[in-house]
This record gives C-alpha cells, sequence and structure tokens, in this order.
C-alpha cells in the first residue's frame, strides 16, 4: 500500500514565514487591457522585494496559494520585475505551444543569462531550430546506444565503492556520480583534481538566477555565479583546440564535428555555450530526478521490492535502451516520482508583441513563468495527487493523459529537453544497479524538504539508511 505524505512542496513554517504565507496584499491589475480582454490580477507584495522572499522560502506551496486564490493567470512582483504565472495545463499551452509566436525565450536571459549565455533554452525561433538540428546530431539512436554502455561502466563502479550505513547522504553522492558520468559520455575524460571546483561552479551558476541583489557585489550569489562561469568557459575553451582535431565519439567531440547535409557547423563560441549548459543541465536535473525516485522508493518499500525483482530478473546483462524497457515497473516509479518532484519546475518566457493567455491581456515585454509542479499536483487532472503512486500511469489509467500539459517533467513544445531520452536512460541504470547491490529505507515520519532556491534540491542531503543485500 502507498503512503500518503504531505504535498511535497510543503515546508515546515517558522513565523516569518506563517506571516509570509498568511499576508494578503490588496489586489491590482497588471495593464488596462483593451476592449473584450481581461487584466491580470495580483499585486507587487513587499515593497522592492515585492514576492522575491516568499519564492525562495516558501516555492511551491506560495505558488498554489497564489493559484488558489487568484486562478489560472495572476502577476506578482519578484526579483525586480512584474511576473506573470501561466499556470495549470490550459494557460501552460498557450504559453509553450506559443502559435502566434509572441512568448520568447528573451525571459531567461534576465534570470540565467550572464551565466548560460547562448546555452540552447535561451535561443529563439529560427536561430533555436539552427542549433538543435546541428545539435541533434550528437543523440542519435546509435550515438545513445554507445553513451549507455558507458554510463553501465560508470554507474557500476561508482555505486559498488559506496559505503552504506545509517544517514547516508544519497543526494551529494549521486550528483557526483552524475557528474562523473557526464564528464565520461560528454567529454571522453574524468575532471580529476577539478571536480570540486567545477562542481561549485556549477552550483553557482544555477543558483545565481534568483539572487536577491543582481549585481557583482563581492560574496554575493550574482558575482559567484559570474565567477562561476569564467570558471566553466575556460575549463570548455582549453579543451577546445584538441576535441577539433579528434576523432572521439564522445558529445564535445560530437559538437566539434557535427555539420549538416548544408555544410553548417558550430563556432568555437557555440560549442563552449552548448558544453556548458549541456554539463549543467546533463547531471543537475538527473541527480534531482534519481535523488526524488530514491526517496520515494526509500518511503514505499513494497515498490523498490517491485523494482528490485524486475532488475534482479535481468541478471548481470548489460542494460541496453531495449533490456530497459523490460523494467516496467521501474518505469513507472520514475515518472511518479517525476509527477511529485518534476526536476525543472518552472519556465520563463518574455512576450516579444502584446497577446492574450486565456483571455488576460498580457503586454509586450512581459515575463511569464509557466510552473510544471502545479500542474502535476491539480486535483481536476490527478487522483489524490498528493500521494505516491505510480499505477496512474499504467495502461489501464494514464492519468497523465488527461492533458497534454498535465504532465511535463521535459517541459513542452519546441524546447522540450533534447537529452530527456538519454537522462530517462541515466536514471534508470543508476536505480537499476542501486535495488540490485542495496536496501534502503528512510524514517516513516521523515519529510524531505525541497529547496525551492533554483532548482529543486533536499535541504539535507537526503539522508538514508541503505544496507547490502
Amino acid at each position: 500500500m502507498s503512503t500518503a505524505p504531505r504535498a511535497p512542496y510543503e515546508v515546515d513554517k517558522n513565523a516569518f514565514d506563517r506571516w509570509l504565507m498568511d499576508r494578503d496584499w490588496p489586489t491590482k491589475d497588471l495593464a488596462t487591457p483593451p476592449a473584450g480582454l481581461k487584466s491580470v490580477p495580483g499585486d507587487p507584495g513587499l515593497p522592492v522585494l515585492g514576492h522575491s522572499l516568499e519564492m525562495l522560502r516558501l516555492g511551491l506551496d506560495y505558488a498554489m496559494k497564489r493559484y488558489e486564490r487568484y486562478g489560472p493567470v495572476s502577476w506578482v512582483r519578484a526579483f525586480g520585475v512584474n511576473v506573470v504565472s501561466a499556470s495549470g495545463p490550459e494557460g501552460t499551452q498557450v504559453v509553450l505551444a506559443n502559435k502566434d509566436k509572441a512568448y520568447s525565450q528573451q525571459g531567461w536571459e534576465y534570470f540565467i543569462g550572464p551565466f548560460f549565455n547562448r546555452g540552447l533554452m535561451l535561443l529563439d525561433f529560427d536561430e533555436h531550430l539552427y542549433h538543435r538540428r546541428l545539435m541533434q546530431l550528437a543523440f542519435t539512436s546509435d550515438r545513445l546506444s554507445a553513451y549507455m554502455v558507458q554510463v553501465g561502466d560508470v554507474v557500476a563502479d561508482s555505486v559498488s565503492a559506496w559505503s552504506p550505513r545509517d544517514g547516508f547522504q544519497v543526494y551529494p553522492a549521486l550528483k557526483q556520480l552524475t557528474l562523473d558520468v557526464a564528464t565520461k559520455i560528454f567529454m571522453a575524460s574524468s575532471l580529476g583534481g577539478d571536480s570540486s571546483r567545477m562542481t561549485k561552479a556549477f552550483v553557482d551558476t544555477v543558483r545565481a538566477g534568483t539572487a536577491l541583489l543582481r549585481l557583482p557585489v563581492p560574496g554575493g550569489r550574482w558575482q559567484a555565479g559570474l565567477s562561476g562561469r569564467k570558471v566553466l568557459e575556460d575549463y570548455f575553451r582549453r579543451g577546445l583546440p584538441a576535441k577539433r582535431a579528434s576523432d572521439s565519439d564522445d558529445l564535445f567531440a560530437a559538437l566539434c564535428h557535427a555539420r549538416t547535409d548544408e555544410g553548417e557547423t558550430f563556432s568555437d563560441d557555440d560549442v563552449v555555450n552548448h558544453m556548458i549548459f549541456l554539463m549543467m543541465a546533463a547531471h543537475d536535473t538527473s541527480t534531482i530526478a534519481t535523488s526524488s525516485l530514491v526517496y520515494y522508493l526509500g518511503k514505499n518499500p513494497e515498490w523498490q521490492s517491485l523494482v528490485r525483482e524486475e532488475s534482479l530478473a535481468l541478471g548481470d546483462e548489460p542494460l541496453t535502451v531495449s533490456t530497459l524497457d523490460r523494467l516496467p515497473a521501474l518505469d513507472l516509479a520514475l515518472k511518479e516520482s517525476m509527477r511529485l518532484v518534476p526536476p525543472v519546475p518552472w519556465m520563463v518566457r518574455k512576450t516579444v508583441k502584446d497577446t492574450d493567455l486565456l483571455g488576460h491581456h498580457l503586454p509586450a515585454g512581459t515575463f511569464v513563468t509557466t510552473l510544471a509542479w502545479i500542474n502535476h499536483m491539480l486535483p481536476e487532472y490527478w487522483t489524490d495527487p498528493h500521494r505516491f503512486d505510480p499505477l496512474r500511469f499504467s495502461e489501464e489509467r494514464r492519468e497523465d493523459k488527461s492533458h497534454r500539459f498535465a504532465y511535463m517533467p521535459f517541459g513542452g513544445g519546441v524546447h522540450k529537453c533534447i537529452g530527456m531520452h538519454f537522462g530517462t536512460q541515466e536514471v534508470k541504470t543508476i536505480a537499476h544497479e542501486m535495488v540490485r547491490r542495496f536496501e534502503w529505507t528512510v524514517p516513516a515520519d521523515y519529510d524531505v524538504r525541497w529547496d525551492p532556491t533554483a532548482l529543486p534540491l533536499p535541504k539535507d542531503g537526503l539522508p538514508i539508511s541503505i544496507r547490502r543485500r
């Protein structure tokens, strides 16, 4: 029987957090709408800070409150700008499908542009399609199959070296593992002595986007992000000449050698920018997805047993794309854990012209966010949405088919994650090796707290009691 934990976004609030949560501000219109359209309701929150503190401290708990108060379209002031929330599958579809090309990736520029300059997620329209088409050459089915052999070797070596015990912090161990995988597969190398420095650089660049003080002040998150970007840029630029000259089949070399039938290639700057973004996305999102899967399998031992039985039945057979398809319980459990904790819980756009969102007027230049986490938790689309219930994805139920954008762990539209198949296979490989070697639990009264500062990560490192089988 599955447990029914509290909502995954809920936090234990102190007096200040309770005040932030309970405080209601007078509603104001974002802008005067033209005839036939409604205004966007919302409020600016605290002077100067707006609602930045609520987003950083309360995360999805606060976002759900806004949704319940205002509905799927509302605005707040946060991080120095007004931001419209397009919550729920209907609003999300309008923004991400982007049929009238009103919603631009320029929204990301404000938050992470200085740290992930011209990464694939930040490019728009024809330029994005050009870069994505070239990059897709590094994610062909043949390349994915070759990558998976190497993933299995790295994961098996790393997981077998873990020292099981009570209080084993699995999140840092998984983060190191996924960075090792990304380095091996994407670069055909090892970070070696650069590992700690590179890990810090990636963490600093990701967290910088939600800095309250968005200036390069020493000691601040913004400055740390800029410094991290320089570390990453210098590292990849040093490796470029050798990759250009090599015949290696890793992703770094594949980007250097990618060439369309028309002879189009990536510049050196393109390759560096894409490598920084891909390395971040590859290991950060995989770490989050694996962490939430480990947590929910620890809370639901009957599902851990089902997953283990399937993996043991494979024996020592190397994992491939086809053998992974023989692990249906793992597939269901992973989908459900990514519903409860989506690796990328929010996306941001910016309108390039006046448009309407579910009948609400949005002026040109408006920042717009979509919140996958809210979509994943709405009872009108999901039965008992706070419960870990992998069978909701079974063929008999397929609750994820209730709406095209009810379930979106990899985003949606033309910017849907290019590495989603690789990432899914990597997470399944890690889980497969873990259940074959170990059993683990978390205390019945333990509920992980996900830090909403940037991407969701467990505040306490996610301690588990883990034993060798």
